[in-house]
């Protein structure tokens, strides 16, 4: 899509930018999500695992991987003329969270990628999201292989409010996405709202 162009005789569309942070736990997809639903190439800042970073990353459960992302991902897609998402995957590994203050500054909301078979690797994300008041959902990415939970189990296993919306989705399926992001900007302006009724009541 060309920004700032418009029809004859109508004044051109300067679209509202939203940002939106995808965090999670080592291996649990960010990356994968990011660049399955950005419309142009994905800016990626992966380098390969190390010898010397075995010891700090744990790659249980994902011994197949063999890159990990050191700064961000970044992708965008365009919801309407007027409405664009900047996506920002966060990195997964400890070491690299300082970056994480950075990252979630100006964001509307933000997406906590989650896998069963490590639920406890996204506990950190949402303590993160909870105590900066940043209103987050949880997308339970649905690995092949692994044991599928009803969203309701998912938000016990987590200690989560009512309110905080916990959905299924394939990180790699674009529709999926998709429908994971239009969740979290609903979410945003229903948190927003909100709060707003709780500062004037």
């Amino acid at each position: 899509m060309i920004f700032g162009r418009s029809e004859r005789g109508k004044p051109p569309v300067e679209p509202v930018t939203l940002k939106i942070l995808v965090a999670g736990g080592f291996g649990v997809g960010k990356t994968t999500l990011v660049g399955a639903v950005s419309e142009i190439r994905p800016l990626r800042t992966e380098e390969f695992l190390t010898e010397a970073g075995r010891p700090v990353d744990d790659t249980t459960g994902v011994e197949a991987k063999h890159t990990t992302t050191v700064a961000m991902d970044f992708g965008r897609i365009t919801l309407r003329e007027d409405l664009v998402l900047y996506l920002f995957g966060t990195p997964g590994q400890e070491r690299f969270w300082f970056m994480w203050d950075e990252l979630s500054e100006g964001a509307l909301g933000a997406i906590v990628l989650a896998d069963t078979r490590r639920l406890e690797d996204c506990f950190a994300a949402v303590d993160y999201f909870e105590r900066r008041s940043i209103p987050f959902l949880i997308a339970v990415n649905c690995f092949e292989g692994a044991a599928r939970y009803p969203e309701e189990d998912v938000r016990r296993a987590l200690d989560l409010d009512d309110d905080i919306p916990v959905t299924l989705c394939d990180a790699r399926d674009r529709l999926s996405v998709r429908d994971v992001l239009v969740g979290v900007v609903q979410h945003a302006m229903d948190y927003g709202t909100d709060r707003r009724r709780a500062v004037t009541t």
